[in-house]
């Protein structure tokens, strides 16, 4: 038999897309098509604490290789040739996403040193045009950048945001033409004349400063492995090299440059994920050196707010996880002696942060798995709560940058209510509706039921869900039923307005967010217990959420499918071998699935800092726990769902030869006819598609598997 080559292989399986696909019915299997693409097993031996362990596809990390590259073509001539039968739906699904948006539509005004900004989208049009208009809403608008026009001829592009200088003439800006968001170009717009100056900082890490002398900047810079290690000044039309200001020489630590609110300090933030330490100087004073606010200590945080009275700070210790706020002096602030306690620690409500005013700090708790805002009167310290009508909702500062305010912006959310702008008067005590989006091919929240739910976990902890569906459902098993969540990093996985699930959930789907361990949507010790030696309780949380929703016949094993990218794209390699037969469609998003091979190259971006995160393999104990769920290494001749991987080639936090590796390994062991497709963006990074359409391509195409290997084809 001859071997065929990849581009033969591709140029069959396009030209067979071609021929006129059945309506279907029911769900297709692999035996309806033509057989996978196989990847060549080149066996690479590794040997670590006495254990072997022998990786057939090690090479497909590899991108510069011809190889690689026709494999990942054809993988994705594959994914078409499969989801051929679909186009008709996929266009459907996209256009019925696309209904949702309002093409033309302006983001409401944020006032920032005497003018309005904003930015407004345009009919057809992909990406955002960033304005303001001076002293009033009314003024004549001023256009700052037009992304679209950086975008024209590339791609991928990505904003990666903009500051203007004290006397309001320079705009600093930071973006990419790789769809990465760790390294990005830094470009100076004078905004006069709306021409770029001739600096360039050609790769940065996307946090920078301005001085308030308008031609200084300060801007961190991240290594090879995208820590970003170092801080540079740079002075706007100087040809000497950029001053070295600091070098984050600890592995486990980040460290990022900003301006405070009052816009006095420059503050350098170096941190890890158990620690933290942050330097200053006086933003009118850039050639000063920047001096240790407190100390770094193990096991300890801290967040500090500069204030004409002196800082107020977020505080977590070993004894105070959900954090505490202080009140230091100007002066003398290093003697603990000194500190005030203004709002203490509680073990049920994690501080999320603060942000202080001239007369006025806002407090961001998170309480039973809900986000609740207390504002604070710095002179009497009287406290008052912003309610919120709904029991599972999402509020959220929205950013006010005016240090005088007197007014606080947020959103609120819900599953079935779209995301709402508010300003809140810390005057008053009162909140006005400035804007909620818009749904322009008609939205009614009252046909949708949203609930609570509380799964039993494995240990007996009680494991929150929200869910949203179709009024008039009945609970009887038989409804397909979509379970998102992510469980990592202490990002907690908030039920918020998500328009595009609707395409799901008007044709019959329960829509499922699960708060499970990892996430700190119950405080930080929900963090802790989902993290290092205690991340198996990420994936049995989430088994139970699945076998919940089961018990309660609000879906069955033949009609759940999950969701998660990224980390959360683990959790479905892990709970995928778990527990195989629990799910009918994986949609694993640029999952991080071959984590033992990851963390032990610290050559690879994101992997020393993160030994805080899932542990160090060079240790034994770390190696033996985290080889007990890496969903590469754990596969096995079992039956597995039908699964869809997808992964960005420019990818720099999750590489795309993880998914290429997984969905290749599956294949060989897999004893079912289920179908497993793996979908490679040739262009993008970790976010995937960056155009506002585009992107809804993407999710077109997930939604079109998961409703096809359901025989839902319509």
């Amino acid at each position: 038999m001859k071997t065929l080559t990849y581009s033969t292989f591709a140029l069959l399986l396009i030209l067979g897309a071609c021929k006129t696909a059945p309506e279907q019915t029911t769900a297709l299997t692999q035996a309806d098509y033509p057989a996978p693409p196989v990847a060549p097993k080149k066996p690479q031996v590794f040997n670590n604490h006495g254990y072997t362990r022998t990786d057939d596809y090690f090479w497909l990390r590899d991108k510069t290789n011809p190889e690689t590259i026709a494999y990942l073509k054809a993988e994705n001539a594959y994914a078409d040739t499969v989801m051929a039968a679909t186009k008709d739906l996929q266009k459907t699904l996209f256009d019925e996403m696309k209904g949702r948006i309002k093409e033309e539509d302006q983001s409401v005004p944020s006032y920032d040193n005497s003018y309005y900004y904003y930015s407004r989208d345009e009919k057809g049009k992909q990406y955002s045009i960033h304005c303001r208009r001076k002293g009033s809403i009314d003024a004549p608008e001023e256009i700052l950048f037009d992304e679209n026009k950086l975008a024209e001829g590339k791609s991928a592009f990505i904003m990666g945001g903009y500051d203007v200088s004290d006397n309001n003439t320079i705009a600093a800006y930071v973006s990419n033409t790789t769809g990465s968001y760790a390294e990005f170009e830094l470009r100076f717009r004078d905004l006069r004349t709306g021409k770029d100056l001739p600096d360039v900082i050609a790769r940065m890490g996307g946090s920078m400063a301005w001085a308030a002398d308008n031609k200084t900047v300060f801007y961190a810079v991240p290594n090879q492995a995208l820590r970003s290690h170092k801080i540079f000044k740079h002075v706007l039309g100087s040809t000497a090299k950029d001053e070295l200001v600091y070098e984050e020489k600890d592995e486990l630590f980040n460290c990022y440059v900003g301006r405070s609110k009052t816009k006095k300090v420059i503050a350098i933030a170096s941190s890890s994920f158990t620690s933290s330490e942050t330097r200053m100087i006086p933003a009118d004073q850039p050639n000063a050196k920047f001096t240790i606010f407190l100390p770094r200590q193990k096991d300890t945080e801290y967040s500090v707010k500069d204030h004409p009275t002196g800082f107020y700070m977020t505080w977590k210790d070993v004894n105070n996880k959900n954090q505490k706020v202080y009140q230091l002096p100007k002066t003398g602030y290093q003697d603990r002696a000194n500190w005030k306690e203004i709002v203490a620690h509680d073990p049920k409500a994690k501080i999320e942060g603060i942000d202080v005013f001239e007369k006025y700090m806002v407090i961001t708790k998170r309480i039973n798995g809900l986000l609740e805002m207390n504002v604070r009167e710095l002179a009497t310290g009287t406290t008052k709560t912003i309610n919120f009508p709904e029991p599972v909702y999402t509020a959220y500062p929205n950013g006010t940058p005016d240090f005088n305010a007197t007014k606080f912006r947020y959103s609120y959310t819900s599953l079935n209510r779209p995301t709402t702008i508010y300003d809140y008067d810390m005057i008053k005590n009162e909140s006005a509706k400035l804007k909620e989006r818009e749904v322009p091919s008609g939205f009614n929240a009252d046909e949708y039921e949203v609930k609570r739910l509380w799964a039993t976990a494995k240990d007996g902890v009680k494991v929150p869900m929200a869910i949203v569906y179709k009024k008039g459902m009945n609970l009887d098993g038989s409804n397909p039923c979509l379970l998102y969540s992510y469980g990592s990093y202490g990002y907690s996985s908030d039920a918020g307005f998500n328009a595009n699930v609707f395409s799901l959930v008007n044709r019959g789907f329960v829509y499922a967010v699960a708060q499970i361990r990892g996430g700190s949507d119950l405080g930080e010790q929900w963090y802790d217990d989902g993290k290092l030696q205690k991340k198996m309780n990420t994936f049995t949380d989430f088994i139970a959420c699945a076998e919940h929703l089961i018990s309660e016949k609000y879906t069955s094993t033949e009609k759940l499918a999950i969701n998660g990218g990224s980390a959360g794209g683990l959790l479905m390699g892990a709970v995928t071998n778990l527990r195989p037969e629990l799910f009918k469609v994986v949609v694993a998003e640029v999952p991080f699935v071959d984590v033992i091979n990851t963390m032990l190259d610290s050559t690879l971006p994101l992997t020393t800092q993160e030994y805080e995160q899932w542990g160090n393999p060079n240790v034994k104990a770390d190696y033996d726990y985290i080889m007990t769920y890496s969903p590469y290494d754990n596969l096995k001749k079992t039956n597995y769902p039908n699964i869809l991987a997808t992964g960005g080639l420019n990818d720099s936090q999750v590489g795309f030869h993880e998914p290429a590796k997984w969905v290749a390994k599956i294949r060989t062991l897999k004893t079912d006819q289920n179908i497993t497709l793996l979908k490679i963006n040739m262009d993008s990074g970790h976010g995937g598609s960056t155009g506002r359409f585009d992107y809804l391509k993407d999710e077109a195409f997930n939604y079109a598997f998961i409703l096809s290997r359901m025989g839902m084809g319509k």
